[in-house]
Parts: C-alpha cells; sequence; structure tokens
C-alpha cells in the first residue's frame, strides 16, 4: 500500500448529480425543477414555512397558554441544602451572597427557602421568601428568618 493506491472504502463516497448536461444524460431539458412555475426560474426562493397556497401547518395549530408577565420566579433552596452549608463552611447566617458564592444561585436570582429535609443547626437566614414549613423549622430551633 503507498499514497498512489489509496481510495475511500467502498460505498463512502457517492458520484455528484451533474444537471443540465444535455438529454443524454438523464438530466438534460428541465434539470431536475419540473416544468414552468416559479421553481423552475432561476432567482425563486420561497418563504419559510409556505406550502404552496395551502393553511401552514404554523397557523393550523392552535395557540396555547400565555406568560404571565406578573409572575415572580424564585431559586427554591430547601433546609437540607441549608444544613449541608451550615455544616461543611461553619456558617450560622446565610444570606443571598453566601449562597451565590457558593454557586447555588447567580447575583440576580430571587431565592425562597422550602422545606425539605432537616435543620440541625440554630441559623439566621435572610432571603426573599420563606414556606411556611421552612420558616416554622428555622424559628423552632432559635434561628430567625429575615424577608429582604
Amino acid at each position: 500500500m503507498n499514497l498512489s493506491n489509496l481510495k475511500p472504502a467502498l460505498g463512502s463516497t457517492k458520484t455528484r448529480k451533474r444537471i443540465g448536461r444535455g438529454t443524454g444524460s438523464g438530466r438534460g431539458g428541465t434539470s431536475t425543477r419540473g416544468h414552468k412555475g416559479a421553481g423552475s426560474r432561476s432567482g425563486y426562493s420561497s418563504k419559510v414555512g409556505f406550502e404552496g397556497g395551502q393553511m401552514p401547518l404554523q397557523r393550523r395549530v392552535p395557540k396555547v397558554g400565555f406568560k404571565n408577565i406578573n409572575r415572580i420566579e424564585y431559586v427554591a433552596i430547601n433546609l437540607d441544602v441549608l444544613q449541608h452549608l451550615a455544616d461543611s463552611f461553619k456558617l450560622d447566617i446565610i444570606d443571598v451572597d453566601v449562597l451565590s458564592q457558593h454557586g447555588l444561585i447567580s447575583k440576580k436570582d430571587l431565592v425562597k427557602v422550602l422545606g425539605r429535609g432537616d435543620l440541625k443547626s440554630k441559623l439566621e437566614v435572610k432571603v426573599h421568601a420563606f414556606s411556611a414549613t421552612a420558616q416554622k423549622a428555622i424559628e423552632s430551633l432559635g434561628g430567625s428568618v429575615v424577608k429582604i
């Protein structure tokens, strides 16, 4: 084997379709464009989604739902996450800055503490919102809840 007899594997390449090279080629005449109409002419380009006058799919399918512009999106942080932070980093005050430093939220996120998991340490938590169970769990251990 040398450079002069290298060739691609069988079936891995196809020959190019040579259009408009006379009637003997089988692709002369209309050059696979059909007869007459805009599609047979040079410079033709159809609009995106155009289906030849048939009602297009995007107009046949009904609109669904809406986006509530007044919705407030919170990032949920559970009690077990707060406990893990308190254990790992010896913290007794947890606020938005601490959560963003440890990669749990980004700076502009609103945070809501939820009640999943067990809390064992007394913590002071300063975030935007609390669920009732989370607030009760934090305060039952002597901790404090501060809404920003």
